[in-house]
């Protein structure tokens, strides 16, 4: 496969001066309804995007100097060779432990307002920084990290330039690191241009496999609206992640993040399987539920579901096809989830339309990294 280099500044502009509001360009060939293309990423009002604090933003994601060790980028976890998310079941954590869940690929983030499998943030500046705190990610605390950015001058500069610190605040670093995110955007995808009119963006099978996805395979029911995520939590009966029965480090990694997370002792010393959003609301329901992906660039992001035990779109299919599968929480899998009976042929449909919401792969120049210098000195001291 071919890829080509995508420059984040080919869109910056677009972000900067906003888009105007979608209108199809067809009238007499209606497009499945529930479904839209992608248009440009929602930005916050305290957050205002400029050219020099993407610049900054790209800086900081690739560079190891907001974690407690000084070796996890973000980049890290979140490789743009591999989609820029981890191809391995689970992501890969703080040194001396593993990470528990698999990794997501930061593109298109920009559009979520549920962040991490749980939506344990909601916003991709809360985002930041859980992931360069947490304790199987970054490691880092906030006062350290910001007192090593002070130890580089063209981090200095760029702080006092973007947003007038006089020394660099790491909440700052966090809101940098969210803008560059929001320039990781692809909304050129053939799905996309096949919903703003152009009937040849998809192949026929393609648009076999749209039909199946809109109707009689009701992928749609959660894979909806622009983003294709209703951003709403399920369980569909995802098996156990296997490594935590036959790797020590998961195992352990695994317990400490339900002893951490507030679970009961019976819990902790019982549970075989991720609860979730159970973390989050101590809500017995939500034993097992994970918030509906996007399904937008997953032709890079293998494996899938929230501990990669799915290695394939097609697995994907025929997984839901048999109407899921079993996991420790069977009292809270949907009841959206049940056999389609899709033939061979179908699930191929299907498995092309998933691939037209995936464009070029997104690929750019990493940045050289700043290196940090005594501090100048002070006068009087």
């Amino acid at each position: 496969m071919t890829a080509r280099k995508t420059l984040i500044a080919a869109g910056l502009t677009a972000l900067l001066v906003g888009a105007a509001p979608f209108t199809p360009a067809f009238a007499d060939n209606p497009r499945p309804e529930g479904l839209a293309p992608l248009g440009p990423p929602p930005i916050p009002a305290d957050n205002p995007m400029s050219e020099a604090k993407v610049e900054l933003g790209k800086k900081l994601f690739f560079d190891p100097i907001l974690s407690g060790n000084n070796a996890m980028p973000c980049s890290a976890c979140h490789l743009p060779e591999a989609g820029w998310a981890v191809q391995d079941k689970i992501s890969f954590g703080y040194p001396g432990t593993t990470h528990w869940r698999n990794s997501q690929t930061v593109i298109n983030s920009a559009y979520y307002s549920k962040l991490f499998w749980a939506g344990a943030s909601k916003s991709l500046e809360g985002q930041a920084r859980s992931a360069a705190r947490g304790g199987v990610a970054g490691n880092g605390e906030d006062d350290m990290m910001e007192a090593r950015l002070a130890f580089v001058p063209e981090y200095r500069e760029a702080f006092k330039e973007v947003f007038g610190d006089d020394w660099p605040l790491v909440r700052h670093a966090y809101m940098a690191i969210a803008a560059f995110q929001r320039t990781l955007v692809q909304t050129d995808t053939p799905f996309d241009s096949y919903m703003r009119g152009d009937d040849d963006a998809l192949t026929d099978q393609q648009k076999r496999g749209l039909e199946l996805f809109a109707g009689k395979a009701n992928c749609i029911a959660c894979h909806n609206g622009p983003l294709l995520s209703d951003e709403q939590f399920y369980n569909t009966g995802v098996p156990p992640y296997d490594g935590w029965e036959t790797d020590p480090l998961a195992q352990i990694t695994f317990r400490f993040e339900i002893y951490a997370k507030g679970a009961t002792e019976k819990m902790y010393r019982s549970v075989k399987d991720d609860p979730g959003l159970y973390f989050r609301t101590k809500e017995k329901n939500h034993l097992g539920k994970f918030r509906t992906p996007s399904l937008r660039y997953t032709k890079y992001t293998f494996p899938y579901m929230h501990n990669g035990m799915i290695e394939t779109l097609r697995d994907v299919v025929e997984f839901y096809n048999a109407g899921g599968g079993e996991n420790e929480f069977s009292e809270t899998k949907s009841e959206l989830i049940q056999p389609l009976g899709l033939s061979d042929g179908e699930m191929d449909d299907l498995v092309a339309f998933l691939e037209s919401l995936s464009g070029d792969e997104i690929l750019i120049e990493q940045p050289d990294l700043p290196v940090m210098e005594p501090l100048p000195a002070v006068a009087g001291n």
